[in-house]
C-alpha cells in the first residue's frame, strides 16, 4: 500500500492489504492493516482489530483499527467442528 500522506505516528510503518483465509474472499473483503511484525507478501498472518490493535506501545495513540501481530507458520483444523 502506498500512502502519500499518513498520520505522523504511522510514518515509516508498512501497510499491507489482507484478505480472509477461509471461504471465497472477494475484492471487497480485503482490508488494510499496519504490519508490526515484518510480514511478507503471501504470508498467513494473525490480525488484531479495534482497541486490541492499539495495545502495542508505539501505536497506543495512533489512529489504527487493524494490526498484523503475528505470522502463522502452520494451521491444523478439525473439519468436524465446522
Amino acid at each position: 500500500v502506498v500512502a502519500t500522506q499518513k498520520d505522523e505516528s504511522l510514518r515509516g510503518s508498512k501497510l499491507l492489504v489482507i484478505k480472509p483465509l477461509f471461504g471465497k474472499p472477494k475484492k471487497e473483503d480485503c482490508l488494510v492493516a499496519i504490519d508490526i511484525v515484518g510480514a511478507g507478501v503471501g504470508e498467513r498472518v494473525l490480525v488484531a482489530k479495534g482497541s486490541a490493535a492499539r495495545k502495542v506501545d508505539q501505536f497506543s495513540d495512533s489512529p489504527i483499527d487493524m494490526a498484523i501481530v503475528g505470522i502463522i507458520d502452520d494451521i491444523e483444523l478439525d473439519e468436524s467442528e465446522f
